[in-house]
């Protein structure tokens, strides 16, 4: 099994269709078909489930597909740091983000680092803690922004300037939108939105004893979907303050809880890991920028 053959797979993957995948890669049916046969054979599995008009994957095709997707990453990001050791102006940068307005502090770090070296290109992804450390973990990832405390035997961080603060996003014209504060009796009863890593972690630790009596109507990773549902009056939603809009031409506010519940975001890397040139630049000038603030 090579890149190249795992690149053919999952064009055939993403295309659905043998002749758009051979077009998209600019070789033969015959070419693309072989080597995907070639590649079934050396499994002993079966990865696709030919039809008329298009194929699909078996189970085990996506299993290789997900698999296949993180090593092509991989490939790609090994390429590019060999080619980044002779580029001085430039380089890639790779980031896995929490949802958080404070991540308005390192786009303005990577403003300021591409004005000095402008051949810089970065790569952001997003995703929960579990996801984005994962991919930091193989090497895909150069750093990470989680919003709680990273494990420091394994890793170090930055903790950004300031936390984010939580509250309830609810209609303008619900009951509640009167209060200037949330407390956990205002919460009872209602149906909640929240993301399911923070609904068992930050609110399960404010809430205390109450936690129990407290609804969770849906989980969501995004906490922009989980507006939508808010905005049309299905629950309420708990989230960081400046993700949603909640400007006057919004049918929506934000109401903090009380006590403050406030989450400090960290900017995470693998010291074990080698890092590119540009990687390097970026972290020195963070560290610097963030002790200022």
């Amino acid at each position: 099994m090579d890149i190249r053959s795992l690149r053919y797979f999952l064009a055939v993957a993403r295309e659905e269709n043998m002749s758009k995948a051979a077009d998209f890669l600019h070789v033969t049916q015959p070419t693309l078909s072989k080597q995907v046969k070639a590649l079934e054979e050396e499994l002993g599995k079966k990865l696709f489930i030919r039809h008329s008009f298009n194929i699909e994957l078996t189970e085990e095709g996506m299993l290789l597909r997900d698999r296949a997707e993180d090593l092509i990453r991989m490939a790609d990001k090994i390429e590019a740091e060999f080619v980044a050791l002779d580029d001085v102006l430039g380089g890639e940068l790779y980031f896995g983000l929490a949802e958080s307005y404070q991540i308005s502090y390192l786009a303005r770090e990577i403003r300021k680092l591409k004005q000095k070296y402008h051949n810089i290109h970065y790569h952001i992804t997003s995703g929960d803690t579990e996801q984005v450390i994962d991919k930091l973990d193989k090497g895909i990832l150069d750093f990470v922004v989680l919003a709680q405390e990273p494990d420091y035997h394994k890793y170090k961080a930055i903790e950004f300037p300031k936390g984010d603060i939580w509250g309830l996003v609810l209609r303008k014209d619900d009951v509640l939108a009167k209060k200037k504060k949330i407390g956990i009796k205002d919460l009872k009863g209602l149906s909640l939105y929240c993301s399911e890593q923070a609904w068992n972690g930050e609110i399960r630790e404010w809430a205390g004893t109450a936690y129990n009596d407290l609804h969770l109507e849906g989980s969501f990773r995004l906490s922009y979907n989980a507006s939508i549902f808010a905005k049309e009056g299905l629950g309420y939603l708990l989230t960081f303050d400046k993700l949603i809009n909640t400007s006057k031409e919004s049918e929506l506010c934000f109401i903090p809880l009380s006590p403050i519940l406030e989450t400090k975001l960290y900017l995470v890397y693998n010291p074990y890991q080698t890092m590119t040139p540009i990687a390097e630049r970026f972290l020195e000038q963070v560290e610097s920028s963030f002790r200022k603030e």
